[in-house]
């Protein structure tokens, strides 16, 4: 993968393409796919088991190196204000790729049609059609929007999109997010396990006036998350300047634009040693990453690690120690975990 972290995250665009199944739980290319202009995307979108995901994201992943999103499956609440993760529901996931060329989209689709039915054979449990549609980049802003309620992680962050509003209790600490095409909503569990992670590191003092890095920043709402809840300043990096757009814009939504920087690329930053490290990544890139990671932070300061899969836990927890950062504390959701580990020197 290119990015960071899996990439964008978006809704269904309404122009649908023509499709065709070949009735074994994956689909075939589509019958027709439209040109798409300047600033169209074709979008993917699987629905499958919670154990299905990596394996889906990985296929999905091949076609589209902006990568993927994953919208976990969940049920309205609150006349629709807030949400509830429901982990009995198939997960979406989602990758998009430029609709420039239509030669390119077809042998794409049908390459991933192919390996969703090869997947298929291995008895995972359910994965659903490819559905394909056209997305036109000026239309995606309003097209997401009814995906994103106002959700509650932990004891007191509020993800709320800015166009809801919500009635806030006493200690709420709410981060207005519009994550556009930029991954980091809070609905993804790696998400919330990181904000989680960072409400307990807040609780335990741990934060308080902290200088802090968001590796693969996304929308910033790790970042935000943290200055909220009494980090000092903020900086974040990211691949993909989509992703930088988002975080400087949702710094400024939440006041906090004079104290969260955010450019471009990876690492090392080139800035002094930091407090504390976030990094919602996945376990591939967690990995080989994981001595750069350490030269971020100064000596004693925390890593927040998550977007590890549960099956490669013991890989990342290697490659930290190896690093010499020690795993102190560990928090997991379904089939994903969160590592928190500190620099011994």
């Amino acid at each position: 993968m290119s990015r960071l972290r899996p990439a964008r995250t978006a809704a269904p665009a309404p122009t649908a393409l023509t499709e065709r199944s070949d009735g074994a739980g994956a689909s075939r290319a589509p019958a027709t796919l439209a040109s798409g202009g300047a600033g169209a995307w074709l979008e993917l979108a699987v629905e499958a088991d919670v154990e299905a995901v990596e394996a889906v994201s990985e296929i999905l992943g091949r076609a589209a190196p902006g990568g993927t999103s994953v919208e976990p499956g969940f049920e309205l609440t609150d006349e629709g204000l807030g949400a509830r993760i429901d982990p009995s529901r198939p997960a979406i996931i989602r990758a998009y790729l430029p609709a420039l060329d239509r030669a390119v989209l077809d042998r794409a689709v049908a390459e991933v049609a192919e390996a969703l039915g090869h997947l298929q054979a291995f008895g995972l449990r359910p994965i659903g059609e490819l559905r394909t549609r056209l997305v036109d980049e000026a239309d995606w802003a309003e097209a997401w929007k009814a995906h994103f309620p106002v959700l509650r992680v932990g004891r007191r962050v509020v993800v709320r999109p800015t166009w809801l509003r919500h009635r806030c209790e006493p200690g709420d600490v709410v981060l207005a997010l519009d994550p556009g095409m930029a991954f980091g909503t809070g609905l993804h569990p790696t998400t919330r396990l990181c904000l989680a992670a960072i409400e307990a590191l807040a609780d335990r003092g741990e934060l308080a006036n902290a200088r802090v890095i968001d590796v693969g920043c996304g929308s910033g709402i790790l970042a935000i998350a943290a200055l909220k809840l009494g980090a000092a300043t903020a900086s974040g990096v990211d691949t993909d300047p989509i992703a930088i757009e988002a975080t400087v814009a949702n710094a400024r939504r939440n006041a906090l634009a004079r104290r969260i920087r955010a450019r471009a690329g990876s690492l090392p930053s080139g800035e002094p040693a930091f407090d504390v490290v976030l990094a919602n990544l996945i376990a591939g890139v967690l990995v080989p990453l994981a001595p750069r990671l350490r030269d971020e932070l100064r000596p004693g300061g925390t890593l927040l690690a998550s977007g590890v899969f549960v099956d490669r836990e013991s890989e990342v927890r290697m490659a930290f120690e190896r690093a010499g950062l020690q795993v102190r504390g560990r928090s997991a959701e379904g089939d994903w975990v969160a590592l928190e580990a500190i620099r011994l020197a």
